[in-house]
């Protein structure tokens, strides 16, 4: 099913595809609409244009692509299915995931991954092949977010403050070098075999969608971030 988004209001086109019985589903002229595939399961989905706010808000199994850039919020507390952002996202990509991928060539805006979290098999993943604003991984609980930095010539590929109130999961940052600001919180050290072994597979896609070389990739140094559990938060929240 084709779709021409041009002035259609965001009800009438969320209605158009979650009525069709099509399972793939082309819009074209997308400008801003909000909620494209929200909640929906068993679909796939190409975007030209930028959608708007809440792309894949909810997302349940879905596959999204987007031809460029998207908007904030996208993958707001998705469940499951992917996201292809063949540009760069706004601020609070993947807020609250759980579960699911969100894959994006370019870069992110603040509070990317804020929130997220896994359970049992459901282990959400986002990866970034440019930078990320500041606050990544803001309160992470479980997941792997991955920073490329592909254009960043070794610098630490994150704004400030990433992973700020982190208790769970693991970001990595491709870079030769660390943030200076990471909280005292978080441990930060050199991934290993095994920290790489559990992102392969991912990668190898990431790579794949966005036609990236992955052996070149791989020759860059990767540090891992994750929850200083000697160090914890309950100093910010309780009385000694």
């Amino acid at each position: 099913m084709n779709i021409v988004a041009d002035d259609m209001h965001f009800r009438d086109l969320n209605e158009k595809i979650r009525n069709t019985k099509d399972t793939k589903i082309r819009i074209k002229s997308c400008v801003g609409q909000r909620y494209i595939g929200s909640g929906l399961n068993g679909k796939e989905i190409v975007i030209e244009g930028i959608p708007g706010n809440a792309l894949g808000a909810y997302l349940n199994g879905s596959v999204i692509r987007t031809t460029g850039n998207v908007q904030d919020a996208t993958g707001d507390t998705m469940n499951g299915g992917a996201i292809y952002v063949h540009g760069s996202s706004g601020d609070a990509t993947g807020y609250a995931m759980r579960g699911g991928k969100i894959f994006v060539k370019g870069d992110t805006g603040y509070r990317t991954g804020i929130h997220i979290k896994a359970y049992e098999e459901h282990k959400p993943t986002i990866i970034i092949g440019g930078a990320a604003g500041s606050f990544l991984g803001e309160y992470q609980a479980g997941g792997n977010i991955v920073v490329l930095g592909l254009n960043s010539g070794g610098k630490p590929p994150v704004g400030y403050f990433c992973g700020t109130g982190m208790h769970g999961g693991k970001i990595y940052l491709r870079c030769d070098t660390l943030p200076q600001d990471l909280p005292a919180q978080v441990s930060a050290r050199d991934a290993t075999a095994e920290d790489m072994e559990e992102i392969d597979s991912d990668l190898s896609e990431f790579c794949k969608e966005f036609q990236l070389d992955k052996k070149k990739i791989l020759k860059n140094h990767f540090f891992v971030l994750t929850a200083n559990t000697k160090n914890p938060y309950k100093q910010l929240y309780t009385q000694n």
